[in-house]
C-alpha cells in the first residue's frame, strides 16, 4: 500500500502485477472499500497490472473536512491523481456501483477520458446516463427503478440512515449478501470500518442528485463493456440496457449473480474483465476459455436493430431437415449466430448455405452422430473452440422405430435410445457443463413429442425415450435454475415432415398410413420452430404443440385414465 494525495485527502492505492504490462484499475462501490475486489484482483494480478484504491471516506483512505466535498468533481481528481501516480498513459477502468457510477462520470471529462482505454461497468449506471431514462422512459419501467432505488431518498434524511449503519444494517447486508448473492463475510468484506464507511458514504448520495438532469454531454467514446449482473436487486435491465445507447462501442454481456457479482461470480467477472482489456489491446493470449473468445465479444457488441436473439450463439443437432431446419433458420432469422449440426453432412451444410443465401444470416454446418458419445464429445469441444460457449442448445435429432413392442428387436431398442435419448443426455451434459462454468446462464431445448404423455402401441421405443426426455427436461430445469440456465422440453404432435417417410416399420407396414396422416395434418415444422423460440423468450417448461398435443397433454394431467383407454381402442383397431 502507497499513499496519493488529493486535495485534504490521502488516499490509500494498493498495486499488484507487474507494472510492464496493462494496466487494470478497480473502482469499488459504496459502502466498500477496495477489498471488495481481492478475488477478482487475485485472478487478475499474473497477467495485469492491477490498481484499486480506497475511495474518499472508506477504509484506510482520508475523508474530506468539508462534506460537499464527496462530489463527483472531487471524486474524479482523486482518480486522475490516482492516473498520476500510475504513471500509465492508459488503464482499463472497471468499477462496481459507485465506483462506477464515478467511472461512468470520469470517462466523459477531459483530461480523463483520454487516459481511459476501455471501461468495464458492473453495477452502476451513471448520473448523466441515467436522467434521460428516469425523465423519458416508459412510465412501468422507470417506476420499477424508483422501487429499487427506494434507499436513495432514505439516505437524504438527516442523522437516520447514520444511526440505521450504527444498529442494525451491518447485520442486514450480510444476511442479503448470504441469501442474495450466495457469499458470506471474510476478512476485508465487510471491512471492519464499515460503519464509519457508510455513514461518510452517505453524502456520495447527498452530494450527487440522482434526478438531475446531465451536466454535461453524456455520450462515452471508449469502449464501454456493461455487465449485467441478472439478479441485482438495485437495477433493472431496462435502465442498464437505455445506457448502451450513450457509448457508440459497447458491449452487452451479462452474469448469473447478484449485485455483488464480483464476490459471487470472480472468476467469471475477471474473465470478463481480462478478455475485454484483451480485445482493446489486440491481443488474443491468454484467452480463458480454451478459444471463441473473438466470437463471444462479437455476439456481445451492442448493434442497432439487431433482432431478438442477435447475441446468442445457437446450437441446433438435426438441423438437416424437418423441425431442426426450420429451427435453425427461425433463430436465424431474430439474428442468432447457429451451428447447423446434423448426421448427414450435406444436408447441414444446405440448411446453414441457405441461412447465408436468405436471410444474410451466420450459420456454421458441423457433421455430428448424436448418440456417440465420444463423437458429441469432439463436437461440444469444436464448438466451443470456433464459435464459443453456446447461448442456446436444441437437441432435436431423432430416430423413429414404429411397430408393436414384440416385433422391436434389441437392435432396434438401442438404435432409437441412443439417438432420442442418448443424444438428448450427451448434449445436455456437454453443453450444460459449458454454460454452467462459464456463468452466464443459457438455455436448453430438448425436443419430446406428444408421445411422451400419449401411449400408443405402434411406438413403444420412441414413447419411452421422449417420455424419459420430458422427464429429464424437468429434472435439469430444478437442477440449474440457480445457474440461470432454463431447461424446456417442446412435445409436438403430428408434424408435416420426413420422419414418417424416413422411419423404420417392423411388424405390420404401416408407412403409407403414416406418411398419409402427417400429410393431412398440415401442421408445417415452422410453426414448431415459432414455440421453440417462444419457449426460450419465455422460458416455458413444458410445451405441447399443436391442437392433438395440448389436447392430449392435458387429459394425460386430468384423466390419465382416458389416455390408457384410447391407447386400447387404438390396439383394437388395429387387430381387425
Amino acid at each position: 500500500m502507497r499513499w496519493v494525495e488529493s486535495g485534504d485527502v490521502r488516499l490509500a492505492l494498493v498495486e499488484e502485477g507487474d507494472p510492464a504490462r496493462p494496466t487494470v484499475l478497480l473502482l469499488h462501490g459504496y459502502p466498500d472499500t477496495h477489498r471488495v475486489w481481492d478475488e477478482v484482483a487475485e485472478r487478475l494480478r499474473d497477467r495485469f497490472h492491477v490498481i484499486r484504491y480506497d475511495v474518499r471516506g472508506a477504509g484506510s483512505s482520508g475523508a474530506p473536512a468539508d462534506h460537499r466535498h464527496y462530489d463527483l468533481g472531487h471524486l474524479s481528481a482523486d482518480l486522475a491523481a490516482v492516473l498520476d501516480e500510475i504513471g500509465k498513459p492508459a488503464v482499463h477502468l472497471a468499477g462496481h456501483d459507485w465506483g462506477s457510477l464515478q467511472g461512468w462520470d470520469a470517462v466523459t471529462r477531459p483530461g480523463i477520458r483520454e487516459r481511459v482505454a476501455s471501461f468495464t461497468s458492473l453495477g452502476g449506471p451513471g448520473l448523466d446516463q441515467t436522467a434521460p431514462f428516469l425523465r423519458h422512459g416508459r412510465p412501468a419501467e422507470v417506476a420499477a427503478q424508483r422501487a429499487r432505488s427506494w434507499y436513495i431518498g432514505a439516505f437524504q434524511l438527516p442523522v437516520l440512515p447514520e444511526l440505521a449503519w450504527r444498529t442494525f444494517v451491518p447485520a442486514m447486508l450480510e444476511r442479503t449478501l448470504r441469501l442474495r448473492d450466495g457469499v458470506g463475510p471474510r476478512p476485508g468484506h465487510p471491512a471492519a470500518t464499515l460503519a464509519r464507511d457508510a455513514a461518510n458514504g452517505l453524502w456520495l448520495y447527498r452530494c450527487n442528485s440522482a434526478g438531475r438532469r446531465p451536466r454535461r454531454d453524456p455520450r462515452v467514446d471508449v469502449p464501454v463493456q456493461l455487465i449485467e449482473a441478472t439478479r441485482d436487486s438495485f437495477v433493472t435491465p431496462a435502465l442498464l440496457a437505455s445506457l448502451t445507447r450513450w457509448a457508440p462501442r459497447c458491449w452487452h454481456r451479462r452474469v448469473v449473480a447478484g449485485h455483488w457479482a464480483h464476490r459471487g461470480r470472480p472468476g467469471v467477472v475477471a474473465r470478463m474483465i481480462a478478455e475485454f482489456a484483451d480485445h482493446v489491446e489486440g491481443r488474443v493470449e491468454g484467452r480463458v476459455d480454451g478459444g471463441g473468445v473473438e466470437g463471444s465479444l462479437r455476439r456481445a457488441r451492442v448493434v442497432p436493430g439487431r433482432g431478438a436473439f442477435g447475441d446468442r450463439l445457437v446450437v441446433v443437432t438435426g438441423a438437416g431437415s424437418g423441425i431442426g431446419r426450420a429451427t435453425a433458420r427461425a433463430f436465424a432469422a431474430h439474428g442468432a449466430e447457429v451451428v447447423c449440426a446434423d448426421i448427414d453432412a450435406a444436408a447441414a451444410a444446405r440448411t446453414a448455405g441457405d441461412i447465408a443465401k436468405d436471410l444474410s444470416g451466420t450459420a456454421h454446418a458441423r457433421w455430428v452422430d448424436v448418440g456417440d458419445a465420444s463423437a458429441m464429445e469432439s463436437f461440444a469441444q469444436d464448438v466451443r473452440d470456433r464459435y464459443g460457449v453456446p447461448d442456446i442448445l436444441v437437441n432435436n435429432a431423432g430416430s423413429v422405430v414404429s411397430g408393436p413392442f414384440l416385433d422391436h428387436s434389441t437392435d432396434d431398442w438401442r438404435r432409437t435410445l441412443d439417438v432420442n435419448l442418448w443424444g438428448v443426455v450427451h448434449g445436455c451434459r456437454l453443453f450444460g457443463a459449458q454454460m454452467a462454468e462459464r456463468g452466464e446462464g443459457g438455455h436448453i431445448v430438448n425436443i419430446a413429442s406428444m408421445a411422451a404423455f400419449a401411449p400408443t402401441v405402434v411406438l413403444p421405443a420412441y414413447s419411452a425415450a421422449k417420455a424419459a426426455v420430458k422427464t429429464l427436461s424437468e429434472c435439469l430445469r430444478a437442477e440449474l435454475a440457480g445457474l440461470g440456465i432454463g431447461v424446456s422440453a417442446v412435445c409436438p404432435g403430428l408434424v408435416s415432415t420426413a420422419i414418417a417417410r424416413n422411419a423404420t416399420y417392423v411388424g405390420p407396414d404401416l408407412r403409407g398410413l403414416a406418411e398419409k396422416g402427417a400429410e393431412l395434418r398440415g401442421y408445417p415444422p415452422e410453426r414448431v420452430a415459432a414455440h421453440i423460440l417462444r419457449a426460450v423468450h419465455r422460458d416455458q417448461a413444458v410445451v405441447p404443440v399443436n391442437t392433438e398435443a395440448k389436447l392430449g397433454y392435458a387429459l394425460s394431467r386430468v384423466f390419465p385414465g382416458a389416455m390408457r383407454g384410447i391407447a386400447r381402442l387404438s390396439a383394437a383397431a388395429r387387430n381387425l
